[in-house]
């Protein structure tokens, strides 16, 4: 019998560099004074923060395009749901230092002129309350929508275009005012997430090691399911799924799990997102957000994970780099030419590429040395 290892070496080169830059980070901002050239300031950390941030939810589509193939062009609705929890949460904290000084409504609703909390409201001032709605509303709307689309067979550019239906339509609906929600304006003006002064230089510290010791637990989960027989299952169904289900497989109950895990790994990065960038708006449910996540993901290599961290942090470098000089006009074509270069040149995505030179490499050296005869001991000297 076959074992797979969860951890492979890959797997543990990437736990060991993000083990370092967990403990690094926080330690190079709080242990050294700003005029020290170890210093890592705070708005660094928090930016740093919000790419581990994106790096989760590139995980999150990497495990269901990558390995089971639905390519869902809707997965920043998730990122955004579970953004707007937590934003939920901190708005209750507020609390009398709000502009209106109003102990139980938020600002926004008093400038509205609402009288009485709405009830989808109730229970946020509660911390574990707010981090269970994290998980369950973009699980319980993942699970219902892929509940009707993965039994109705739903496929391919099909079911792409209908999930980017669905963010479209949950960004026009945070759009309005009475949905109660901040409107265009989103949440934000934060003050406190667990009694600590949310702009605090140790709290943003120690949002950043938890953004990286969520992605790390997140990797080990969709490792651990990509090496079992569930994640060979997962693979068969992306490359024969008519095949799989002739074989007796039920497809669509495996898609409907890991389309539903996936979608609350987002929700989680999305909560870890908003208190490090202080506001969450519908601009999160951007279509176009959806999309620059899967190039993130097909920049360092679909069915890797690796890959897909890796990419996130790399595009958005790049895009923090270049949207804040003259060239900023021009991200969104250089955006599509990387997309296209590496559609064309690299369709293994930059790790994917590098494991398949190192396979090809090895495989060669295996059949050299099975070609190369062994040599024949010296014949002895007659006596």
């Amino acid at each position: 019998m076959i074992r797979h290892r969860i951890l492979d070496r890959g797997a543990w080169v990437f736990l060991v560099i993000l083990g370092i830059v967990t403990v690094m980070v926080p330690v190079l901002n709080l242990a050294f004074p700003p005029e020290s050239a170890l210093h890592v300031p705070t708005y660094l950390v928090a930016l740093f923060g919000k790419y581990v941030c994106y790096a989760l939810l590139a995980l999150s589509i990497d495990l269901i395009w990558g390995y089971a193939g639905i390519l869902s062009l809707g997965h920043g609705a998730f990122f955004a749901l579970g953004g707007y929890a937590m934003g939920m949460y901190l708005m209750r904290q507020i609390g009398t230092r709000g502009v209106y000084a109003n102990p139980i409504l938020p600002d926004f609703m008093v400038f509205l002129n609402w009288k009485e909390l709405p009830v989808f409201w109730y229970g946020f001032q509660h911390f574990p309350y707010a981090m269970l709605m994290v998980l369950a509303v973009p699980g319980l709307l993942a699970f219902v929508f892929g509940w009707f689309a993965f039994r109705s067979r739903v496929t391919g550019v099909y079911l792409s275009i209908i999930t980017q239906a669905l963010t479209f339509a949950l960004l026009l609906g945070f759009f309005r005012n009475n949905f109660g929600f901040g409107g265009n304006n989103g949440l934000t003006d934060f003050k406190d997430i667990l009694g600590f002064n949310v702009q605090a230089q140790a709290t943003r510290a120690a949002l950043f090691a938890i953004s990286c010791i969520a992605l790390g637990v997140c990797f080990l989960i969709c490792r651990a399911l990509v090496t079992s027989k569930f994640g060979k299952v997962l693979v068969a169904i992306r490359d024969a799924e008519a095949r799989t289900r002739f074989l007796g497989y039920r497809a669509e109950s495996y898609k409907l799990f890991v389309f539903t895990l996936s979608a609350c790994m987002a929700g989680v990065a999305g909560a870890l997102y908003v208190p490090q960038v202080g506001i969450i708006n519908p601009s999160e449910f951007s279509p176009g957000n959806s999309i620059e996540a899967v190039i993130w993901v097909a920049v360092g290599g679909r069915g890797t994970l690796t890959g897909a961290v890796l990419g996130a942090i790399l595009v958005n470098y790049a895009k923090t780099t270049f949207t804040s000089g003259p060239l900023a006009p021009y991200w969104l074509f250089m955006l599509g030419g990387l997309f296209i270069a590496v559609t064309l040149l690299l369709p293994r995505g930059v790790v994917g590429t590098w494991q398949w030179l190192l396979a090809r490499r090895q495989a060669a050296a295996a059949a050299k040395a099975e070609a190369t005869p062994a040599a024949e001991p010296a014949p002895r000297a007659a006596e």
